[in-house]
């Protein structure tokens, strides 16, 4: 899953992704722009791999994608060329939103630019439905077929951002298969991060309802400079600044409840692994996240929940105690279920 990391300039973007990735060492550099692998602790994953005593263990993993600094927000910029692009392919946007003084003593002013990005994002997805209207239109008087179902959508869609609204309060357009291929930015889900100055730990306050159900407060500047700290020193200032953990931790946990994530493990060839996949997930897709092939000659699912293979202690006791399950493809995964996939191609 990938997020990609948005907000007007100066609002601390690089902070932020410095945040999360500090203890990553997998982070590279794409034609300016950077891309973050970051772990997703589990302590399931830390019991199983002493369970099984594997030669390795491999976590869940999220991607952060901090797009080049020097492409500009902006209507010029919309549609699809620019920063817009980079984000559209990633499965949730992360907006960092300034709430701290500049220097000189500017304040901030958060709502006005929570709700003039969002009008951008907004206005790139007008752009991109208006041109594919306009362009399956032209193509109706030539004579050429096209999918009424996909108008009749898109023009809903052009209804609901003339209004300055965003896909998402729309499902069913927001979930539409014929559109996943538009990659709407204003369809994605959206997590808010208040980036706050080092004495501030609440998010700011306006009149009327919250913008965004999702938000969290970092404290950017702070902990960086905490993240350079010996861990002693370290617990020390947190519990000074009443940080109860740290950015990469909150953050990353506020990205898998933004896309409901859950995890299913995999006890396979002295490996541990843990597998990050949407709630609702079948058995075949989840087989897919591992190996295509694994998908294509899909059989059946072994599934064993956690807590019953803990509370037995190994796999061969709770294939005797009849806690193992045959499911089909069909069947929807649940949380920390460990599963052996029977497949044959």
């Amino acid at each position: 899953m990938k997020f990609g990391i948005i907000g007007l300039p100066g609002a601390g973007k690089s902070t932020i992704f410095q945040a999360l990735i500090r203890s990553s060492s997998k982070q590279r550099v794409h034609k300016g722009s950077l891309l973050g692998t970051v772990q997703v602790s589990d302590e399931r994953v830390d019991t199983l791999s002493k369970l099984y005593k594997p030669k390795k263990t491999v976590y869940g993993h999220l991607e952060y994608l901090l797009p080049a600094a020097e492409k500009a927000y902006g209507h010029h910029q919309t549609g699809e060329e620019g920063l817009w692009n980079e984000v559209r392919p990633c499965n949730a946007l992360i907006h960092v939103v300034r709430n701290f003084c500049l220097p000189g003593g500017e304040p901030p002013h958060p709502r006005d630019d929570l709700l003039k990005l969002e009008s951008e994002i907004i206005f790139a997805d007008l752009v991109v439905a208006e041109k594919r209207i306009e362009r399956m239109n032209l193509d109706k008087k030539r004579g050429k077929k096209i999918s009424e179902q996909e108008m009749r959508l898109l023009e809903r869609c052009v209804s609901v951002l003339e209004k300055e609204a965003p896909l998402r309060d729309y499902p069913d357009l927001a979930a539409s298969p014929l559109l996943r291929g538009y990659t709407f930015l204003s369809a994605k889900p959206m997590l808010v991060v208040f980036n706050n100055d080092d004495e501030d730990e609440n998010p700011p306050s306006w009149e009327g309802p919250p913008v965004f159900p999702s938000v969290v407060v970092v404290r950017g500047k702070l902990e960086i400079e905490l993240s350079e700290l010996s861990p002693d020193e370290a617990e020390e200032f947190f519990s000074a600044y009443h940080i109860d953990s740290s950015a990469m931790e909150r953050l990353v946990r506020h990205s898998c409840r933004l896309l409901h994530l859950i995890s299913f493990f995999t006890v396979v060839h002295n490996e541990v692994r843990s597998w990050l996949i949407p709630e609702g997930t079948t058995a075949l897709d989840a087989a897919g996240v591992i190996h295509s092939d694994m998908k294509k000659g899909f059989i059946r699912a072994e599934v064993l929940p956690y807590d019953d293979l803990i509370a037995t202690g190994s796999y061969q006791q709770a294939r005797k105690e009849a806690k193992v399950r045959l499911e089909g493809k069909d069947y929807v995964i649940q949380d920390g279920e460990v599963i052996c996939f029977r497949f044959n191609v």
